[in-house]
């Protein structure tokens, strides 16, 4: 019983050590101000790490809202014992002499037999559905949010003037459009993290766990150590090209090629434009040189143009993909997306009237390979 109570002691303590270094004014905050200095008073409010927690919460939602628009009517295989046994022991497209056999196992036709592996081939591979119901759910987020974000920040003399970021830095009152958009955001990157597995994936699908990541890490960080200003700016420079790729993907789908690669061309140049020059130039700039002026360089300063680096190298990536891409569009060269992996797109509608022996229009094609992607560049 001793020996219970002093590990239940001996954990309480360590871990209330560990809280309080972790919460220690020398790491987040410059020299000389504590978290008291941060505490609602006169009517204004401060930004709290405790505000955070509504974020998880939200992420569920955001989860919940996106499977009600992503939700449809899929063909599927009717239960068939005999079939499901032969399509996962001896193969997934069964040849004529095995469906004969089969058909007289079953009691189907031979017809019935081949529709019941065309579907039952199809809920094991993404359809281009799926991809165009995915990318539509991006593209509205996403527009939505650099609206709004735009809508939080265009007023403001920061938006024109970057040294007014570190004016008073950090005892910086937060206003409710800052607080959403923020709580929003992070809201919607949680949720894409959470989901990741179960989205089509791609090449790129470690730098995009990396991306969310470090996003999620930047964003919660940014919020409690009073960066806001600046990352407002930095999460609707961002938003900026993200609706425009999504967009892109969804014509793609959809089989409109010539609108497909005329938006991502607009979205090549805005891409290279925010995060290769703006965000350096202007960004990067701001967060690097004017907070020296104000105090002496702290952890939290590090840390947080750390972070901006990780993603800042992320964006390098994506640019070359993008670049390779425009290039080899551009000359004609073109097969398939730098970043995806070659996959069985037909749908179940197009496969069963090939099984019928007719042709069948479908409401989504194969689309220019360009985009046939999981993500783009940025979230």
């Amino acid at each position: 019983m001793f020996l219970l109570s002093f590990s239940a002691g001996l954990g309480l303590s360590l871990g209330s050590t560990l809280y309080d270094y972790f919460w220690w004014e020398r790491l987040w905050l410059p020299v000389n101000l504590t978290w008291a200095d941060l505490e609602d008073r006169d009517g204004r409010v401060y930004a709290k790490a405790s505000d955070l927690y509504i974020t998880l919460p939200l992420a569920l939602l955001f989860l919940i809202v996106r499977y009600f628009f992503e939700l449809k009517t899929r063909l599927r295989a009717p239960p068939n014992a005999t079939l499901e046994h032969f399509y996962l022991t001896s193969g997934k497209q069964p040849k004529q002499v095995e469906v004969e056999l089969l058909s007289r196992q079953s009691g189907l036709s031979g017809r019935q037999v081949e529709c019941w592996f065309h579907r039952r081939r199809n809920q094991d591979r993404p359809s281009l559905l799926k991809k165009f119901r995915e990318a539509s759910w991006r593209f509205t987020f996403y527009l939505i949010a650099f609206i709004a974000g735009m809508g939080a920040i265009v007023d403001k003399p920061w938006f024109y003037d970057m040294k007014k970021v570190w004016e008073g830095y950090p005892i910086q009152s937060t206003i409710p459009s800052q607080y959403w958009y923020y709580m929003i955001e992070l809201s919607f990157y949680w949720s894409l993290l959470f989901i990741i597995a179960s989205d089509v994936k791609r090449k790129d699908f470690k730098e995009w766990i990396i991306h969310h990541v470090a996003t999620i890490i930047l964003i919660s960080f940014s919020w409690f150590a009073s960066y806001i200003r600046a990352g407002t700016l930095i999460m609707a420079l961002h938003d900026s090209s993200d609706y425009l790729l999504e967009l892109a993907k969804m014509f793609n789908y959809a089989g409109w090629k010539n609108t497909c690669n005329n938006i991502f061309i607009i979205f090549a140049i805005v891409f290279i434009i925010t995060p290769l020059v703006i965000l350096p130039s202007w960004i990067l700039h701001c967060s690097l040189v004017y907070p020296l002026e104000l105090y002496p360089a702290f952890f939290g300063y590090y840390f947080f143009n750390s972070m901006m680096g990780v993603l800042q190298l992320l964006h390098i990536f994506w640019a070359y993909l993008i670049l390779c891409m425009a290039h080899k569009f551009i000359t004609g060269k073109l097969v398939q997306d730098e970043r995806s992996d070659q996959e069985e797109t037909e749908n179940s509608e197009g496969e069963e009237a090939a099984a019928g022996g007719g042709a069948k229009s479908r409401p989504l094609a194969n689309g220019h390979p360009i985009l046939n992607n999981h993500h783009g560049k940025n979230d």
